[in-house]
């Protein structure tokens, strides 16, 4: 899919993502709420209220890729905030986890970042 690094980071917007954002809106979203570089190289997942739809944007060095998911039954296990962050950072496990649809709330890797991604 993606030639992704041990240095690609994975940023998940928080909240409800209207899917019919094509690129300039998601990249909209990274930049103005979660005070991110779309064009860093790092995975952005995006869902909507009912969770059982996601998408990925992502930088590969010449373009921008969106990718987009429909669960035909479930939910994916969205995570959230402990605080008011609107962005959670998943590791590359958590990545296949979410997208296997496997349940991330008692996972205890998740970490939350700040805005400022540090």
């Amino acid at each position: 899919m993606f030639g992704l690094g041990p240095a690609t980071r994975i940023y998940v917007a928080l909240g409800a993502t209207d899917m019919r954002k094509g690129f300039d809106g998601l990249y909209g979203i990274v930049r103005d709420r979660l005070g991110l570089e779309v064009r860093s190289g790092h995975l952005f997942l995006f869902a909507n209220a009912r969770r059982n739809r996601l998408k990925i944007l992502y930088w590969d060095g010449s373009g921008l890729w969106s990718c987009a998911k429909r669960l035909e039954r479930g939910r994916f296990s969205w995570p959230v905030a402990r605080d008011q962050s609107d962005q959670v950072s998943l590791s590359h496990e958590e990545l296949s986890l979410l997208l296997g649809g496997i349940d991330l709330s008692g996972y205890a890797a998740q970490r939350l970042v700040s805005k400022n991604g540090s």
